[in-house]
């Protein structure tokens, strides 16, 4: 790489490469395809570093065809750039550091200074920090911690597209995660945020059975003003996750006498979610659950959340909600048999219960509507149900036949 101009196109023959890669300009690394060319970081802290933080308006790059295992931190790790394309990679076993669950603000030790809030693991399998403009597709990501990671310490992070992943039997974190992190050297503001990212076509399963985590999840970490809005979860398999297939979780807000995180005008489309376990904590759920939207004890209101298209099953619930903000529910199929929509701010006392869902069009298991036999129901009146679909989204034979007639 020291040899490297701007804009060359790198190509790497196969073999095993035990170094660390560092990329400060813009430039192809083409490897001969992931079975064969491997960039084995041991001992190291991350297998390919986009460097954009030490080398300011980083842009145009593409990292694709690598094997990349066993770094202390992150296998691929991207700060503070925009247009880079991570694609047609195998990441799997990194995060290898034994330093974890610290407890601290900052980042584990011997991470840098963006490397902030890592304090439940030190890295994981793809982490991109303040990056824009860009695409992740086409990835075998397994046996990290966290799978593919969005967060934004140096800047923000925005107008991202993953897409066709693989994210798998990632035990110590969440499969995908967008998560807003406090500012590098202002832990406690306002962070910059997480917007206009788009979540689609992945395969996420598996993931954070250790300690708890989403399939995908949005969050804010609590220490300071967080930001992840508008953006897209659509068209995904969300399997067998630690802490339901799609969790959206925000901490502080005007109950502890702080301002609100933007959590808003978040879209959850089209995906199918069966299998995954409980949430906890201040976000709990009270069972296995499908999609979490949860404001926590903090009060701060999730508004313009639209859940449509959806298939979930295999849950004991479908969808919770705890918002002092209505969540908008259409056109699903609700098909764990058990809860189909269920209000549950009751489970994070003191906070007083407020909001609720619109749930109308919906098909809840059976023709009769929630809560007749062989349906799901909806356990609070401060969910609205009628009217509901009396057959399965996407029965397109039916639509078809009645349009015929």
């Amino acid at each position: 790489m020291a040899a490297a101009s701007a804009w060359d196109v790198i190509n790497v023959w196969p073999g095993t490469y035990k170094e660390a890669v560092v990329i400060g300009m813009p430039l192809s690394l083409i490897g001969s395809g992931a079975n064969s060319t491997i960039i084995d970081a041991i001992g190291l802290p991350n297998g390919i570093f986009v460097d954009g933080f030490d080398n300011v308006g980083l842009a145009h790059v593409i990292v694709s065809g690598f094997n990349v295992k066993n770094a202390n931190y992150e296998g691929v790790l991207v700060v503070s750039a925009s247009d880079v394309t991570i694609r047609n990679n195998n990441i799997n076993n990194n995060d290898k550091t034994p330093s974890k669950f610290t407890g601290a603000p900052e980042g584990c030790p011997g991470q840098p200074a963006f490397e902030l809030d890592e304090t439940g693991d030190c890295g994981g399998g793809l982490h991109l920090i303040g990056v824009s403009e860009s695409i992740v597709s086409d990835n075998i990501i397994t046996l990290n911690d966290d799978g593919i990671l969005i967060s934004d310490e140096s800047a923000a992070s925005h107008d991202i597209v993953v897409t066709r992943n693989k994210v798998v039997n990632n035990p110590g974190e969440c499969g995908i995660v967008i998560a807003s992190h406090p500012p590098v050297g202002a832990i406690g503001s306002k962070h910059h945020g997480n917007h206009h990212i788009t979540v689609s076509e992945n395969d996420v399963e598996n993931n954070g059975v250790m300690v708890g985590g989403a399939g995908v999840g949005l969050f804010s970490d609590g220490n300071g003003e967080g930001r992840a809005s508008q953006n897209v979860v659509i068209h995904n398999r969300l399997i067998g996750n630690g802490l339901g297939g799609v969790a959206l979780h925000s901490h502080v807000g005007p109950h502890f006498g702080l301002p609100a995180d933007n959590m808003d005008g978040n879209q959850i489309i089209g995906n199918y979610i069966a299998k995954n376990l409980a949430d906890l904590d201040d976000t709990a759920t009270g069972g296995k659950v499908g999609i979490n939207i949860n404001s926590g004890g903090g009060g701060t209101p999730v508004r313009g959340t639209l859940i449509t298209g959806n298939t979930i099953t295999d849950e004991d619930i479908d969808v919770a909600v705890n918002t002092p903000a209505l969540v908008k529910i259409h056109q699903n199929n609700l098909l764990g048999g058990k809860e189909g929509v269920a209000n549950v701010c009751s489970l994070d006392p003191p906070a007083p219960c407020k909001g609720g869902a619109v749930a109308t069009e919906n098909f809840w298991g059976c023709s009769s509507g929630p809560g007749a036999k062989g349906c799901s129901t909806a356990n609070d009146a401060t969910i609205v149900t009628t009217p509901w679909l009396r057959r399965p989204v996407g029965d397109d034979d039916q639509d078809q036949k009645e349009r015929d007639n």
